[in-house]
């Protein structure tokens, strides 16, 4: 996190170390994991936010993962995923991943930005060897500080709960995220605000496309992507079809792979679309991913 307030000590910190997940929005989560399975993930046991009426099922790779999310008791606190599933599924936002959330926080306010209110979460993972209760600390972002998608950032308190081996070996060979794809009115608005929170050599633009580069360990990456209505179908042949929705509208979600070769095999044994964009890209529509367009590619 380059935050752009002339304080080395701020920048030398990092309170931000890349993406931490991505959240997709689903109204029915047992038939999510279902398909999630079906598409070559191993998902993880369920987990049930205390204290929240919701739950989720986690794909897991070896820095981040995809967390799949819904409600289990409408009659308790969803944080707005009720009314985001009221006019559709898919993506819904991310968490940027931090070691320190407090740190973070005061990085944000010396930056002029005003995060929300700090939260404690637990959830309760029904591990088929007895019951285990991560924790976290979240901070959610404004809107203003990062237009385009909705974002909190996320402090794992007990990483070694939901970070398992066997959580992350997957049947499609699946290792990371890559990129999430955003469709904007104006994409070029968008590169201030996320030059503030990542430094003005993290972000590229051009052509109806502005990208941010939000590291991530090990010098890996992982890419934010705005576009407009009009690029879509040039960026995501995918979706052409699909309904469109009113922007900001996460649409796409790019996955790496060890193998494209085993994972195509892996959905045609599943009988899971599988559509061919040249010989290095796969794409899931979204009917078959919860909403989400779905690609994979070795390349990252």
């Amino acid at each position: 996190m380059k935050l752009m307030v002339g304080d080395k000590g701020v920048e030398a910190a990092q309170p931000l170390r890349g993406i931490d997940h991505v959240l997709v929005g689903v109204r029915d989560l047992e038939a999510a994991h279902q398909a999630y399975a079906r598409l070559g993930f191993t998902v993880s046991a369920r987990g049930r936010h205390i204290g929240w009426g919701t739950a989720n099922y986690c794909i897991m790779f070896p820095d981040d993962y995809i967390e799949l999310l819904g409600i289990v008791d409408p009659s308790q606190f969803t944080n707005n995923l009720n009314r985001f599933l009221e006019s559709r599924e898919g993506l819904l936002g991310l968490a940027f991943a931090s070691d320190d959330v407090a740190l973070a926080e005061r990085a944000l306010r010396r930056a002029g930005i005003e995060p929300g209110e700090m939260r404690d979460l637990k959830r309760i993972l029904e591990d088929p060897e007895g019951e285990v209760w991560p924790r976290f600390k979240l901070l959610h972002l404004p809107p203003e500080a990062t237009p385009g998608t909705s974002a909190f950032i996320c402090q794992h308190l007990t990483p070694e709960l939901v970070w398992r081996p066997e959580w992350c070996r997957h049947a499609n060979s699946a290792r990371g995220l890559i990129a999430m794809t955003s469709v904007v009115k104006d994409p070029s608005a968008l590169a201030i605000p996320y030059a503030e929170l990542f430094g003005f050599d993290r972000v590229r633009a051009g052509d109806g496309v502005v990208e941010v580069d939000c590291g991530g360990p090990g010098g890996s990456r992982v890419w934010l992507r705005f576009t407009t209505a009009e690029m879509l179908g040039a960026l995501h042949p995918g979706l052409i079809g699909a309904p469109r929705q009113p922007t900001p509208w996460l649409a796409a979600l790019r996955v790496a792979v060890e193998d494209l070769g085993l994972c195509a095999t892996t959905l045609e044994r599943n009988h899971m679309p599988v559509h061919w964009d040249g010989p290095r890209l796969l794409r899931v529509p979204a009917q078959a991913a919860c909403g989400v367009l779905l690609e994979f590619t070795e390349e990252t």
